[in-house]
């Protein structure tokens, strides 16, 4: 039997896939990777249950003051799958960016003053990655405001993209083709835990969600990608965001 996670990806006509380059592109020993710099942290804070309105209110109250140094791709709460998550992604354009944003984050009395030094208290453990988009493709946006988020989280096996590079892209194209939801990006990790793909779809509802995963049972072209691709997975977990109204992914 087929894990039902991987059958119930969302199946979508969403990011953009990336037309093919001309030119040659960025190798490593584990398979191709995006021709730029461009990296993206993603951050999951678990907050204490008992403080978790509290939290997301200041982070809707403050933020402004964090992305006045740098550009937030999304910034959700958890609502299954998880509890007292939320999770953030930012974009950076090289590690010496990230630095000095860091830095100037250090010294804006602002951000310290009115968020951190309130909001730290209120954050049981904090955890960090960064990933780099798959080189066939780019980021994209829902079709429209509202509606909820799935963050799929792939652990393959080691070899990286060189040994199950075709097969994860063969399974997810299988699903954007069935055109019910949106994909709005695909991570593959540089620091953290290595060899973990993260998946990021856009759902109008969890209904809606629902209805296209029975749909994607009784496609052909479905079953047969995920059946290639399962042998380079070792595990597999999902989770149900939603987003915060600083959130630029809505």
């Amino acid at each position: 039997m087929l894990p039902p996670a991987l059958l119930r990806r969302p199946l979508a006509a969403a990011a953009r896939l990336a037309p093919p380059r001309p030119g040659p592109q960025v190798r490593l020993s584990t398979g191709p990777r995006q021709n730029n710099g461009i990296f993206y942290e993603i951050r999951t804070y678990d907050i204490k249950p008992a403080k978790m309105k509290e939290f997301l209110e200041m982070v809707n109250k403050y933020f402004h003051f964090r992305t006045a140094h740098s550009e937030l791709v999304g910034f959700w709460y958890s609502e299954l799958g998880a509890m007292n998550k939320v999770f953030h992604i930012w974009k950076y354009d090289n590690f010496a960016h990230r630095t000095a944003v860091r830095h100037a984050l250090a010294n804006d009395k602002d951000w310290q003053g009115k968020f951190i030094s309130a909001a730290l208290p209120l954050v049981e453990k904090q955890h960090n990655e960064v990933a780099y988009l798959v080189p066939w493709c780019q980021l994209g946006k829902p079709s429209k405001e509202g509606g909820v988020y799935e963050w799929v989280t792939f652990q393959m096996k080691p070899g990286g993209p060189a040994l199950w590079g075709e097969a994860f892209r063969a399974a997810i194209n299988a699903h954007i083709n069935t055109g019910y939801t949106k994909l709005i990006g695909v991570f593959h990790t540089e620091y953290g835990l290595l060899n973990t793909v993260h998946v990021l779809w856009w759902n109008e509802s969890p209904d809606h969600r629902a209805a296209g995963r029975h749909s994607a049972h009784e496609d052909a072209r479905v079953v047969a990608a995920v059946r290639d691709s399962v042998r380079f997975l070792e595990s597999q977990q999902n989770v149900l965001l939603i987003p915060l109204q600083c959130s630029p992914l809505k």
